[in-house]
C-alpha cells in the first residue's frame, strides 16, 4: 500500500513566475513569443533580487552569449516602460536594472579572470548604446520629476552602481555614456530645492564626487567643467549645507561620546577593572564613519579646488534644524532622516554655524586618533582642503574678519603631558584664529614614530600662508602667538631628538626650513601684522629662552654640511642660510643679558627682567631675507596617486552601500509599492 506523502514534508516549494522567467530569459529561450502582453506583466511582479543574482552569476561567457539577445532585450524594456506615470512598472525596471547592472559588473570587470574587456565588447555593439543614451534621458527625467522621491531615489541607486562597477573609475566605459550625456542641470536642479535635497542631497553630491573623477586629467570632463564653472548661489549653498550637515551630525555623536566618557568616571573605572570589552567595537564604528565621510569630503575638496564661486559658501550660516540624511542612512535605507530631537542635549556652541566652522570642528575630531590609517587618509583630504582655502584670498578676508566671530569648541586629544580638557566653552574669535588653534593642537599631538612627515608639512604651510596673508594685508589678528611659537620650537625639538630615526625615512630639513621661514616672517615682518608691540618682545624672549634648541638645530646642519653622501645637501644649505637672523638675535640678546646679570649680581631673573632687557637692547641689525613670502601654489598632481587611491576607496564603499539597498529594497520601500 503507497503511503501518502504529508503536505510540506518533501514536496519543493514552488518557484515563483518572475524566478521562471527570469531562467528562460538567461537560458536564451524565447519568452515573450507566447503572450502578447508579455513585458506589461513581467513588470507588475515584485523582482526576486537573490533569484536574479544567483542566475547570472552562473553565466560564464559561452553562457552570455547565449543569453545576450535576451539581456538587450530585457534592457530595452526596462527602459522603454519607465514613466513617471507608471510608478509600480518602472520601480521594478530600476530594480532589475540595478541587480543585472550590479552582477555583471561584478562578475565579468571585477573578477581576476581579466574578463572585462569580453563584457564590454558583448555589449557595447547593436542597440545598446542608444538605449543606455534612452536610459540616461528617461533617469534625467525622473530625478526633475515632483511625482515620486521613491523613482528619484532608486534612479539615483542605479546611478552609483554605474558609477562604481570597476574598482578603477578610468575603467568604467559605461560612465561614457553619462559623460556625453550631461546629468549635471538635472542634479543641480535637485540640489537648489531645499526639500528635494534633504532626502536625494547626499546622493547626488556623492556622485558628482564619483563623476568629476572619471578620467578627470585624459580629457575634456563635462562634469569638471560645469562644476568649476557652476554660480547657482542657491545650488552652491545647497551643495555646501549637505556637507555641513553631514559633517555636524558626525561631530554630534563624537561629543556625545566624549561627554558621556568624562561624565561617567565610574563607568571608565569600571571598565579598566573587568577589560575594554567594547573598545574595538567603537573604535572600529568610528573608523567606519570617518571612511565613509571621504567621500563627502573628496566632493568637498572638489567644489573647493575647481569653483572659486563656492568660496563664498564656507561662511554662509547654515539652519541645523534641515539637516539632511547621514551617510549611513541614505546609502542603507530610503528617507531615513536623523531624528535631532532624540539626541542629547549638548551645548550649542559645541555646533557648527556653517562649513567653515564644522571642517574646523571636524578636523579635530579625526586628529584625536593618532595611529589609525583611516584617519591620516581623512586628515590629509582635510588638510588639503584647508591649503586651498588658505591660498583664497576672499577665505582669508572672511577668516580674518573681526566682526564674523564664532565660539567653537575644537576637541584635544588626550595626552600624558597635559590634563584632560573639562571647560567646554571657548571665546568668540575670528575663523583665522580657530585655524590657527587647530593646526597647533595637530603639531603639539602627533609627535610620533611614525612621524606623518607630510601631515606636518601640509600643516605648516597652512600656518605659513594664513601669516603671508596677514603680512600683506596688513591685517592685526588678535592671537596669542605664544602658542603658536612655542609649538613650533617643541616641533624643532622633536626633529633635533629623533634625527637618527627620522633622517633615514624623509627630509627632515625641508619640513626644518618651512618652520624657520615661519619665525622669519615674524621677525622680518612683524610690525606689519602682530597686534601688539609686546609681541615682538614675547618672540625674542621665546628665542632666548629656547636658545638650546636653535642651537642644536644650527649643530645638527652644520655636521650635515660635511656629510658628501647626504641626499638632502641642497635643503641642508637652506636651512643653514634661513637661520641667520635667528642665531644673531639669540647671540646679541644673549650677551647683553649676561653682561646685565653680571652687573646686578643676579642668577635667576624672572621673565619681566628679561622682558625689559630686550625692550632695551633692540640696536641689533639683521639680514634682510629674500622670498620669505614665497609658497608654491597648490597643484593636485604632487598628489595624484593619494587621489587614485582615495576614489578607489570611495568606488569599492559606494559599491557596497547601494548594493544592500537594492538587494534588501523589500525590506525598505516594497510596502509602499505595492500597496
Amino acid at each position: 500500500m503507497a503511503t501518502r506523502k504529508r503536505s510540506g514534508s518533501g514536496s519543493k516549494r514552488p518557484k515563483e513566475k518572475v524566478v521562471y522567467i527570469y531562467e528562460l530569459l538567461l537560458h536564451g529561450a524565447n519568452a515573450d513569443q507566447n503572450k502578447q502582453n508579455f513585458w506589461d506583466e513581467f513588470f507588475l511582479l515584485q523582482p526576486n533580487t537573490e533569484a536574479f543574482e544567483a542566475e547570472l552569476q552562473k553565466l560564464d561567457l559561452a553562457k552570455l552569449c547565449a543569453a545576450k539577445s535576451n539581456l538587450l532585450l530585457l534592457l530595452e524594456k526596462c527602459v522603454d516602460i519607465m514613466d513617471a506615470h507608471d510608478m509600480k512598472r518602472t520601480h521594478n525596471a530600476l530594480i532589475t536594472l540595478s541587480i543585472l547592472t550590479y552582477t555583471m559588473f561584478k562578475k565579468f570587470c571585477n573578477s581576476e579572470d581579466g574578463s572585462a574587456e569580453n563584457m564590454f565588447a558583448e555589449f557595447r555593439l547593436g542597440d545598446v548604446e542608444e538605449n543606455i543614451k534612452k536610459l540616461v534621458e528617461k533617469i534625467k527625467e525622473l530625478i526633475i520629476c515632483d511625482s515620486s522621491d521613491t523613482l528619484r531615489f532608486y534612479c539615483f541607486k542605479l546611478l552609483f552602481i554605474v558609477g562604481s562597477g570597476t574598482d578603477n573609475l578610468d575603467d568604467n566605459l559605461l560612465l561614457e555614456y553619462i559623460m556625453s550625456n550631461n546629468l549635471f542641470d538635472s542634479l543641480k536642479k535637485v540640489l537648489s530645492d531645499s526639500t528635494a535635497r534633504l532626502e536625494h542631497g547626499h546622493d547626488i553630491v556623492i556622485l558628482l564626487a564619483l563623476l568629476v573623477n572619471y578620467r578627470k586629467h585624459d580629457a575634456t570632463n563635462p562634469y569638471v567643467v560645469k562644476l568649476s564653472l557652476l554660480d547657482d548661489e542657491l545650488a552652491l549653498h545647497g551643495f555646501g549645507h549637505v556637507i555641513s550637515a553631514t559633517l555636524f551630525e558626525f561631530i554630534k555623536q563624537q561629543t556625545t561620546n566624549v561627554l558621556s566618557v568624562q561624565n561617567n568616571s565610574w563607568i571608565s573605572s569600571l571598565s579598566s577593572m573587568v577589560g575594554n570589552m567594547f573598545l574595538s567595537d567603537e573604535i572600529d564604528e568610528k573608523m567606519y564613519q570617518i571612511r565613509q565621510n571621504n567621500a563627502l569630503l573628496l566632493a568637498l575638496y572638489e567644489a573647493v579646488h575647481l569653483n572659486r564661486n563656492f568660496i563664498t559658501t564656507l561662511a554662509t550660516t547654515q539652519a541645523e534644524s534641515s539637516s539632511p540624511p547621514s551617510p549611513s542612512n541614505t546609502l542603507n535605507s530610503h528617507h531615513s532622516i536623523s531624528d535631532m530631537s532624540s539626541a542629547p542635549i549638548i551645548e550649542v556652541s559645541q555646533y557648527p554655524t556653517n562649513l567653515l566652522v564644522a571642517v574646523f570642528q571636524y578636523c579635530s575630531v579625526v586628529m584625536m586618533d593618532h595611529k589609525n590609517e583611516s584617519s591620516a587618509v581623512n586628515l590629509k583630504l582635510c588638510f588639503i582642503i584647508l591649503t586651498c582655502i588658505s591660498e583664497d584670498q576672499y577665505a582669508n578676508s572672511m577668516m580674518h574678519d573681526s566682526n564674523l566671530t564664532f565660539k567653537i569648541f575644537l576637541h584635544r586629544a588626550h595626552m600624558r603631558h597635559r590634563k584632560a580638557t573639562t571647560d567646554r566653552s571657548s571665546r568668540p574669535q575670528p575663523l583665522a584664529a580657530t585655524l590657527l588653534d587647530l593646526l597647533v593642537e595637530f603639531i603639539v599631538s602627533h609627535f610620533m614614530k611614525k612621524f606623518p612627515m607630510e601631515l606636518y608639512l601640509l600643516c605648516t604651510g597652512i600656518i605659513h600662508r594664513t601669516i603671508v596673508y596677514q603680512k600683506r594685508c596688513r591685517v592685526r589678528l588678535i592671537y596669542p602667538w605664544k602658542e603658536l611659537w612655542t609649538a613650533l620650537i617643541s616641533l624643532l625639538k622633536f626633529i633635533v631628538y629623533q634625527e637618527q630615526t627620522l633622517v633615514k625615512k624623509c627630509n627632515i630639513f625641508h619640513l626644518a626650513i618651512q618652520v624657520v621661514n615661519i619665525f622669519n616672517l615674524f621677525i622680518t615682518y612683524g610690525d606689519t601684522f602682530l597686534a601688539t608691540t609686546s609681541s615682538y618682545d614675547e618672540l625674542y624672549y621665546e628665542l632666548n629662552r629656547e636658545e638650546k634648541v636653535f642651537s642644536e638645530i644650527h649643530a645638527m646642519v652644520l655636521r650635515y654640511t660635511t656629510i658628501e653622501e647626504c641626499e638632502y645637501k641642497e635643503d641642508v644649505f637652506k636651512l643653514l642660510n634661513s637661520m641667520v637672523n635667528i642665531l644673531a638675535i639669540i647671540k646679541h640678546f644673549q650677551i647683553k643679558i649676561k653682561e646685565w646679570l653680571s652687573a646686578e649680581s643676579l642668577s635667576t631673573p624672572t621673565e619681566e627682567q628679561i622682558l625689559a632687557q630686550i625692550q632695551k637692547n633692540y640696536d641689533l641689525t639683521l639680514k634682510l631675507q629674500d622670498s620669505l613670502e614665497f609658497f608654491e601654489r597648490y597643484t593636485e598632481k604632487p598628489h595624484d596617486q593619494f587621489f587614485r587611491n582615495l576614489v578607489k576607496d570611495v568606488v569599492i564603499d559606494t559599491r557596497k552601500s547601494v548594493y544592500n539597498v537594492i538587494k534588501n529594497y523589500n525590506a525598505n520601500k516594497s510596502k509602499e509599492i505595492y500597496e
